[in-house]
């Protein structure tokens, strides 16, 4: 297996000004997100970036950011976990279906079937009629942070509690409206919880500031893994496990993997000595702090 060299400091960095700049008005605020979410569009055609290992991370920190607007105690940690042990049959419970529903939306490419996949508790025709329902003409909306935010009041109209669906279906949207082909979370975990009972401006506004914050930190969190899958696709040629090319490509597109995962090292025991032997290299990070039922993420 072959591993590109691709340096992360060939990564651009955000303007300063992007964040530093006030934003009063609803002009100002469009023009500081639009310059973000410009620049952020850069860094996700880098080579070097793990798209989705970002994505994913992206996911949990807009499941935990759903879950805290609902007001649970949940956290990244117990939805780590509820997402990695879980079995065939087994219940998530509801901070676990929230990030269910932002895994499988980031996935695969965006499409209705997909989302729906991701939202079973709507229909298709309800997800179709919720992203084309807004008409692109009307209010600015054909601007891609507005037609979100349009989409985005539409579905919390029809489900006031929905926030998890709606923010998906926002993110689902701007990726779209952006031509991206996969739901990359900003919405999500960038809208505050009191911006959801705005509307109309005063939503746009929120959304845009929301974006102006979200692709900055993304674009921070693409420079960190960058950096980390750099050190992974280093020492990966110096492990001789038989298995380990396909443990190694794992661990670039999972936020968390548990070594009873990686199948490709014929056994359990293996695969944990091959963990604890990325950790050693710095190439891993063991997430949980436990002694059993580890979990490993770069």
């Amino acid at each position: 297996m072959t591993y590109a060299s691709d340096s992360f400091d060939t990564l651009p960095r955000m303007p300063a000004w992007v964040m530093a700049r006030r934003a009063e008005t609803l002009e100002d605020v469009a023009f500081l997100s639009g310059a973000a979410l410009s620049h952020l569009h850069i860094v996700l055609n880098q080579q070097s970036v793990p798209q989705a290992l970002l994505r994913q991370r992206l996911a949990l920190r807009a499941a935990e950011a759903c879950v805290t607007h609902q007001g649970r105690p949940e956290r990244s940690a117990e939805m780590r976990d509820a997402m990695a042990f879980l079995q065939p049959g087994d219940n998530p419970g509801p901070a676990g279906e929230i990030y269910l529903s932002w895994h499988r939306a980031v996935e695969r490419p965006v499409m209705v079937k997909v989302l729906h996949r991701a939202l079973p508790e709507a229909t298709a025709e309800q997800i179709a009629m919720w992203l084309d329902g807004c008409d692109p003409r009307a209010g600015g909306q054909g601007e891609p942070i507005a037609r979100a935010a349009a989409i985005l009041e539409a579905v919390l109209a029809d489900r006031p509690r929905g926030y998890a669906t709606a923010l998906v279906l926002a993110d689902a949207a701007l990726a779209q409206a952006l031509g991206w082909t996969h739901v990359t979370p900003l919405l999500g975990p960038g809208v505050k919880r009191t911006d959801l009972r705005k509307t109309g401006e005063e939503l746009r506004f929120a959304c845009h500031w929301a974006i102006r914050t979200a692709a900055t930190e993304a674009t921070r969190g693409a420079t960190d893994l960058s950096r980390r899958a750099a050190r992974l696709r280093t020492v990966a040629p110096k492990l001789r496990a038989k298995g380990a090319d396909e443990a190694v490509s794992r661990f670039l597109n999972c936020d968390a993997v548990a070594p009873t995962v990686l199948t490709s090292l014929r056994s359990d025991r293996a695969a944990r000595r091959f963990c604890d032997r990325l950790v050693a290299l710095g190439a891993v990070r063991e997430l949980t702090g436990r002694d059993t039922f580890r979990l490993y993420g770069v």
